[in-house]
């Protein structure tokens, strides 16, 4: 259905609900808008497609929106097939349209597509492609959170088409900017998105927000999710927070791998007692039960990590070595951790985990480490209530 949402520009984007993982990997519990924008003006401007599986959908929308005018230019911030799968289509319906990129998308479209554009604008940074009344200007933003990215800027409408910046997780429902909603799911879903899709990456979000912050922006337009006409920095906090590693919250998560209850019990107590300590909205994970890409956007969030795990096969248990290892991927840096091994005959969890922590940046690990010999005893009473105590005094 055509959507205005500033004077002549119109949403094209859809929703897939049905969609159960993002990447074939990251779980949905909303699915998943792909948003896409057109330019009415002396010139016809479309900005960045769809996914294949809406293409239905998102053709009616478009073929709408035109009226009977034809495509003049299709923009290409970013070549990920939930957003450039149409391409090729786009070129069969409209074989005159110009597609306007960088060098580096024109290699990957050739790749994708196999496919020689014969009418193609290609742009450098600072680039301004004339629509009659809209000028978009170009601005590059490599790996964020692929090489070929760019955004465009609307000098007339101070608009800022962010690519993949801002985005999050989660179909529309009708109302497109975050400001008409009350989603108190979205910070937590885009933090998730961010943390698991761009975290890695957060040398460069910080070069391409130097970029941007001193342009008048008033408004935001993201490839998924909601869009933002104020308040921008709602999001933008959040986002220098997150590229800079710096935690949203000191507050404390806990992570345990437990295989027959005995390090779940721990995990429970150790709650318990920072809790009559203080200190509130204490988290507890199960990292068999839990997702990991939840696990990484909690990572994200706090300032304080608890890993608690037994040896297994002389190495750590598979789930903790995994979260482990996708922290060291994603350039976790700046949190403090707390260590707990359980191990019934040979404990080497302690010992694994202080290897693996330390491959991260700028981190501390807690003096207090503590071992559970197969179940928990008067002394790892004592010395998680001490552990609690030099956890609260680190946080405070």
């Amino acid at each position: 259905m055509k959507q205005l949402i500033n004077n002549d520009i119109y949403y094209l984007g859809v929703s897939d609900r049905r969609l159960k993982d993002f990447e074939n990997y990251i779980p949905l519990t909303n699915g998943v808008s792909y948003n896409s924008y057109l330019i009415l003006d002396d010139k016809t401007c479309l900005l960045d497609t769809v996914d294949a599986l809406k293409s239905v959908e998102f053709f009616k929308n478009l073929e709408e929106t035109l009226e009977n005018r034809t495509l003049d230019y299709l923009v290409v911030h970013h070549m990920e097939p939930d957003h450039c799968a149409l391409i090729k289509e786009i070129l069969l319906r409209y074989p005159n349209v110009t597609v306007v990129s960088n060098v580096q998308t024109f290699k990957m479209i050739k790749q994708f597509f196999n496919l020689d554009i014969v009418n193609k604008k290609e742009v450098k940074e600072g680039d301004i492609l004339n629509l009659g009344h809209h000028e978009l200007k170009f601005i590059f933003a490599p790996m964020v959170h692929w090489p070929e990215v760019m955004f465009s800027y609307d000098i007339i409408t101070k608009t800022l088409f962010s690519a993949d910046a801002f985005g999050c997780f989660g179909a529309l429902s009708g109302n497109l900017f975050y400001d008409e909603v009350k989603d108190e799911t979205y910070f937590s879903e885009a933090r998730r998105y961010y943390a698991n899709i761009v975290g890695k990456y957060g040398a460069n979000v910080c070069n391409a927000y130097n970029k941007i912050k001193d342009l008048e922006i008033k408004q935001i337009f993201p490839l998924h999710s909601y869009l933002w006409r104020k308040d921008f920095n709602l999001i933008i906090d959040r986002y220098i927070k997150w590229a800079t590693y710096e935690p949203e919250d000191k507050e404390v998560v806990i992570f345990y791998a437990s295989m027959y209850g005995n390090t779940a019990e721990a995990a429970n107590n150790l709650a318990i007692l920072l809790a009559k300590k203080g200190l509130k909205n204490i988290k507890i994970y199960d990292v068999s039960q839990t997702d990991e890409t939840y696990l990484i956007s909690e990572v994200f969030r706090v300032s304080h990590i608890v890993l608690m795990c037994p040896t297994y096969n002389l190495g750590l248990y598979p789930k903790m070595s995994s979260l482990l290892a996708t922290m060291q991927k994603l350039n976790v840096q700046k949190r403090t951790f707390a260590l707990i091994e359980n191990g019934t005959w040979g404990p080497l969890a302690n010992k694994i985990m202080t290897e693996e922590v330390n491959k991260l940046k700028s981190v501390k690990i807690l003096d207090k480490k503590i071992t559970i010999k197969s179940s928990s005893n008067k002394q790892n009473e004592l010395d998680l209530e001490n552990l609690a105590e030099e956890i609260v005094n680190s946080i405070k």
